[in-house]
């Protein structure tokens, strides 16, 4: 069970500090103060459960260890099971903090769900959604991936996983918010209901697709140190 539940609490810690920023800070810290939240959280909890269960925190990386050949099809559908769980409470934690206040609405404020198109941060187009999530996910799996093989430095592994997602964040906020995490995309979309779900599709299969692609390049050992 320990690695489930720091999973779940890591998941959890990610979607109410990540998305958090946006929501009740987003106005005050902006797009690069958001970026860094989510990165940040990353880093904190690589070192706090690291140890325990790899700090996955994300689905997608879940499955990209599944197609690397890290990790067993039962043991990633345990890690998937306290990812989506921890995600929800976390987005129902954060909406419970955001009603807080007075002038709060979730039609209005939302809870930091991704999204695209008309009357969404940039309005890109679903086709740049989605490549946009593919490629930005296989990139973070090949840092995660590569920075945890047995030849790279492991002290250092959840900064450059943490600085990494910052990057991608600072990139593609504009685009989609960004997900490459499906957990991190499924929790406020439930609480947020409407174009959240209809769009959650997206933010659960790119990620999947993209993590797929750098998985099999380290299981094919192209991209593992000899």
């Amino acid at each position: 069970m320990k690695p489930a539940i720091a999973e779940f609490i890591g998941t959890f810690t990610l979607v109410l500090f990540g998305c958090g920023s946006a929501v009740l800070a987003g106005g005050e810290v902006g797009q690069l103060g958001i970026s860094f939240a989510f990165g940040l959280a990353i880093v904190a909890m690589a070192y706090g459960i690291g140890p325990i269960s790899g700090c996955h925190v994300n689905p997608a990386v879940s499955f990209g260890a599944f197609v690397s050949g890290r990790m067993g099809l039962n043991t990633m559908l345990q890690y998937w099971a306290a990812q989506f769980a921890g995600a929800l409470a976390g987005a129902g934690v954060l909406y419970l903090i955001a009603s807080g206040r007075a002038d709060y609405s979730l039609a209005g404020n939302g809870l930091g769900q991704n999204g695209w198109g008309p009357g969404y941060l940039g309005e890109y187009a679903l086709i740049a959604a989605l490549v946009f999530e593919v490629v930005a996910t296989f990139l973070f799996l090949v840092v995660i991936l590569g920075a945890t093989q047995k030849a790279a430095p492991g002290m250092v592994a959840g900064l450059a996983i943490g600085l990494t997602l910052v990057v991608i964040h600072i990139v593609g906020i504009q685009v989609t918010g960004v997900s490459v995490n499906p957990a991190r995309s499924f929790g406020p979309a439930v609480i947020v209901g409407g174009q959240a779900i209809s769009q959650l599709w997206l933010f659960l299969i790119a990620p999947l697709i993209g993590a797929a692609l750098a998985g099999v390049l380290f299981r094919q050992k192209l991209l593992e140190a000899e």
